[in-house]
Order: C-alpha cells, then sequence, then structure tokens
C-alpha cells in the first residue's frame, strides 16, 4: 500500500512540474543598427515586458561594465531588486552608426499574450532612451523590422 501512495505521489509532482518542461524556448537572431548620434558609444538592454508593462526577464546587455548599469533607470530598478544573473547574455557595447547581431531564446508560450520585447539604449552623458524600440511578441510582429526612437535606428528579428 505505502508503495502505492509513493507513486501516485511521483506521478503527481510529475504532472506539476510538466508545463515548465514543456515550455518551448525559440532562437532568435537580432540585429540592431544604430544611428549616427555624436557621443560614445551606448549600452543597450533587451528585456522580455510582461503584458502588465512589467519587466519579467533580461534578454541580452549590449556593454559589459556593471557600473554603468544604473543609467537604465528603469531597467534598472527591477535588476537591483532580481538580481538576476546576466553571465553569458552580455556581450559588446555599440558606437555610432554600427550593426551588431545576436542571439537570445524567446519562451514561445508569450507569443500573442500580450508580451513585448523593450529595447532600452544609454550613451553616457547623454539621454537615456527607455523605449528606443518596442516589439510586440506576436506571431505577426516578431520578425517585422521596427524603427528606434532614439539611438537606435531600427531592429530586425529573425527565428533560427
Amino acid at each position: 500500500m505505502n508503495k502505492i501512495i509513493k507513486l501516485a505521489l511521483v506521478g503527481l509532482f510529475g504532472l506539476l512540474f510538466m508545463p515548465q518542461a514543456n515550455a518551448q524556448q525559440a532562437k532568435y537572431k537580432c540585429m540592431l543598427q544604430m544611428t549616427n548620434y555624436e557621443g560614445l558609444e551606448a549600452y543597450v538592454v533587451v528585456s522580455l515586458i510582461d503584458s502588465k508593462g512589467k519587466y519579467e526577464k533580461t534578454l541580452y546587455v549590449m556593454g559589459p561594465d556593471k557600473q554603468w548599469y544604473n543609467g537604465f533607470k528603469e531597467w534598472n530598478k527591477t535588476f537591483a531588486k532580481k538580481k538576476e544573473n546576466l553571465n553569458g547574455i552580455t556581450g559588446a557595447s555599440i558606437a555610432a552608426g554600427d550593426r551588431s547581431i545576436t542571439t537570445f531564446s524567446i519562451d514561445e508560450s508569450k507569443l500573442n499574450k500580450g508580451y513585448k520585447l523593450r529595447f532600452e539604449s544609454a550613451v553616457e552623458d547623454n539621454k537615456y532612451h527607455v523605449g528606443d524600440v518596442e516589439i510586440a511578441l506576436t506571431t505577426a510582429d516578431i520578425t517585422k523590422k521596427k524603427e528606434g526612437k532614439g539611438f537606435i535606428r531600427y531592429v530586425k528579428l529573425n527565428k533560427l
């Protein structure tokens, strides 16, 4: 009888955690083109934003020096509380007029549920652009070229 109860509990726990195991991660190649602004290299943060406008996850950071992350006022409020591990999702900052190609993964269960990607940009001694580019996570919009409003000229994602 005890074996049956143990097997039932193991099965129950397996079912409880199955949805997490089934989360489908899709890789996207991100091509980002900067404008020809005046100033130093830009730092860019790419975040997953939920349907309520809250930061859920940092997908990528262009700019390796943590000392400058406080320049991203909105992102840093959440980052400072969550203490996300950024190992493996950071890269070089990007200069005016340059292009960057990176890859990151997006949980496909977030598609068509009100989520979006937010690209924030900051340049030392310049303005901070909290919503430089925002891309709706819909099957129709995710791979469309999106124009920037600040230091980013445009962003284009391609599913790998």
